[in-house]
């Protein structure tokens, strides 16, 4: 059978090309991309997990599959294409996963992760993929995710007013770093928010030292999947698209724009197989990150920036195996550190999501997409996200239909 899987060119760097290529620029990039991963990101599936009853070590479990699984995938793959391809999770997935575990069991959510990763396998292996992105239109994608995101953008406010001692001072930095790049070049501001956060909390004595006493290695729990129809029909479809179209979009689009040649075939296979693996620890679905890529590939030479990606994806792995520790971390600081974290970290995605699902086309079907998501009312046991895009798309097709013609 041929595949259409893109061919890695030859030869594979071996190690003296490799340390050759590295150096304090890539060093550097890759470090300030892990540091990315593991702040605000982790808030979120802390978040989600948290809201539906997972567990500490399911949670641990969870960020030490996405971490560990993903790392692996992201060292191979930046070695053999010489690209900084690195693979994180989903974000907008994780998300989407809270609503639905407040009506699934986890098992049935974990059936959902491995049919998901499937999908993409199949797609990646027949050449659809391509296809499949340009099947829904991207205003309609967003205006789901804009509803999915919006509680996040909610709760930092309501952190702002709840617990101003911890919210304000970690806004107000993020606010000092953003506006003056010079400084936000040194200190990226969710970073420069993590720390004034951790500071405020030990001040006020809210948050124990002590936490990291020690270091805990994860013993990771296996999560046995359920199969249910509900959950596949609620959860398959729009993880794949948050995948293949938000993700994957972004990142593939981040590594082009700076002279990259991404295989997106290649790229698909590996979210699809690095999901059902993820799976096995819990893990929401794999992709290819925009943020960590962009700044893995922000400066240096681009034919050494696969060394970047490599050094992530060689911290993610120890950060995997850390797990339960900053887990523990996570679940002892104050509500409104984490609630600021993950509000701070989606605030320009959620403006992102906005800006295009008003700009030009599909708008009223976005915009319906968006209400459908935010009422967050089941329909046959299957969650809003997924009602959200098939209604937005209906209302588009009926009301819109110049729109696909100009697409």
């Amino acid at each position: 059978m041929n595949l259409p899987l893109e061919k890695p060119p030859a030869p594979r760097p071996g190690l003296p090309r490799l340390w050759r290529d590295f150096g304090l620029t890539y060093a550097a990039n890759g470090f300030v991309g892990w540091l990315f991963a593991i702040t605000a990101p982790v808030a979120i599936i802390l978040s989600v997990g948290s809201r539906g009853g997972l567990s500490e070590a399911e949670i641990a479990s969870w960020i030490f599959g996405v971490f560990f699984v993903n790392g692996l995938i992201s060292i191979l793959f930046c070695w053999l294409y010489r690209e900084p391809l690195v693979f994180f999770w989903t974000i907008p997935g994780a998300v989407l996963v809270g609503p639905s575990l407040a009506h699934l069991g986890f098992a049935e959510v974990v059936g959902a992760f491995y049919l998901t990763g499937l999908l993409m396998f199949v797609l990646s292996i027949t050449g659809w993929v391509r296809r499949a992105m340009a099947a829904v239109p991207m205003p309609i994608v967003m205006g789901m995710v804009a509803g999915v995101f919006l509680r996040f953008g909610l709760d930092l406010v309501r952190a702002l007013h709840n617990d101003f001692g911890i919210a304000g001072p970690m806004v107000v930095t993020w606010l000092v770093l953003s506006v003056w790049p010079a400084l936000g070049r040194r200190m990226p501001p969710l970073i420069g928010a993590l720390l004034v956060g951790v500071g405020a909390a030990l001040i006020g004595g809210r948050f124990d030292a002590a936490t990291f006493a020690t270091l805990d290695i994860i013993e990771p729990v296996i999560q046995a999947p359920a199969w249910s129809l509900a959950a596949a029909i609620e959860l398959v479809v729009p993880l794949a698209i948050t995948v293949l179209v938000v993700q994957n979009g972004q990142g593939i689009a981040v590594l082009r724009a700076v002279g990259h040649q991404p295989p997106v075939n290649a790229i698909t296979a590996a979210c699809g197989i690095g999901s059902m693996i993820a799976a096995v620890f819990g893990g929401v679905s794999s992709c290819l990150t925009g943020p960590t890529n962009a700044i893995v590939s922000s400066s240096g030479e681009p034919a050494r920036h696969y060394t970047a990606g490599i050094f992530v994806g060689l911290l993610a792995l120890v950060f995997g195996l850390l797990a339960p520790t900053f887990t523990r971390f996570l679940l002892d600081a104050p509500a409104a550190f984490v609630a600021t974290l993950a509000g701070l970290a989606l605030l320009k995605i959620l403006q992102a999501a906005f800006t295009t699902c008003f700009r030009d086309r599909f708008t009223l079907g976005a915009l319906v997409a968006f209400l459908v998501t935010v009422a967050d009312l089941p329909l046959f046991n299957i969650g809003a996200a997924f009602w959200g895009l098939v209604a937005g798309i209906l209302v588009s097709r009926l009301l819109e239909r110049d729109d696909f013609t100009s697409a």
